[in-house]
Formats: structure tokens, sequence, C-alpha cells
């Protein structure tokens, strides 16, 4: 599935920018796989989530980027509610650790011009979650994620990521 193509002028200039918006796309597995052996784009980054090896199911290894992107970051994070974070022995501090990380990417990705793909397993709720956020911090337009029905965007990764931007955005 392919998600919405995301793209809007940057209202937000942190440093010069080789260029003036940022598209953020949203894919499934199985759709950047398809992407990948046919044209991949160029000028992008892409943020790549799937499942952590464990206990809960069996799970597919991580999307194998290698010579197709020119930035990757990719996080093994559990597709889950705030709810339930107790039943994988987590809560809001240790869920998703690597989010600051993942804010200086984001900035660094933007900084260079590059257009971001969000992917993740079924392209619905991880990754649309991280373009809302994005697009919520640079353009104040994350409801048109959250406002296509084609996206469930899990709001722990929501909050996580946007709070990281505007943290990683006061340190800049």
């Amino acid at each position: 599935m392919y998600g919405a193509n995301f793209s809007h002028p940057a209202y937000y200039n942190v440093t010069e920018r080789k260029v003036d918006y940022m598209k953020v796309d949203i894919y499934s597995r199985n759709a950047i796989e398809e992407l990948i052996n046919q044209d991949f784009p160029e000028n992008v980054a892409v943020i790549s989530f799937y499942d952590p090896p464990g206990k809960y199911k069996n799970v597919e290894p991580p999307v194998d980027y290698k010579g197709k992107v020119k930035k990757l970051f990719q996080v093994a994070v559990y597709d889950i509610d705030i709810e339930v974070l107790g039943e994988f022995g987590l809560n809001f501090d240790t869920y998703f650790t690597e989010v600051e990380e993942l804010a200086k990417f984001i900035f660094e990705s933007y900084n260079e011009g590059l257009d971001i793909i969000c992917q993740c397993e079924y392209g619905q709720s991880r990754s649309a979650a991280c373009a809302a956020a994005i697009l919520e911090y640079f353009e104040s337009d994350g409801i048109s994620v959250f406002r296509d029905y084609r996206y469930y965007p899990n709001q722990l990764i929501f909050n996580k990521v946007y709070e990281a931007l505007k943290l990683q955005g006061n340190d800049v």
C-alpha cells in the first residue's frame, strides 16, 4: 500500500536548506520492498520501524535498504498502546528510547534538503504517527494524517516523536 504523498511548503526553517519543502511519504513493508526493486527515489532519508524480536510473535527482519538511501534510521519498536506497556515490561519512559536520536536524524535530513519516507509493517500506525509528528512540528499539519481514513497513527509514537522534535528544535 502506498501512503499519502504529503508535500507541503516548509514554514519552519532551522538553518539554510537546499530546498524549500520536504516531502513526507508513508509506506508499508510490501510497498517499500516493491519500490526498492523498481525505481527508488533519490534524495530521501528513510525512517523504518520494525517489530522487536521476542516472545510475542514471529517477526520479519528489518527491510534491507542497502545501497538505496542517503540516510537510514531503523528502529525496533512495538506497535502498542499506553494501556498495555506494562504487559511488555515497559513504561512511558522505557518505550521507544531511541526517539531523541530519531529527532536528530529528522533535523539533519530536513537541513540537508532530503525528503522523508516513514515505513512500518502495514504503513498505517507507527509510520503514520511519525509522519504526522514531522508534519505537525514543521508545518502544523499533522492532522492531515489523522484525518486520512487509511491511517491509524499510534498515539505513543506520535507524542514521543513530536515532543522529541520540540526539544531538539530548542537545542538547535
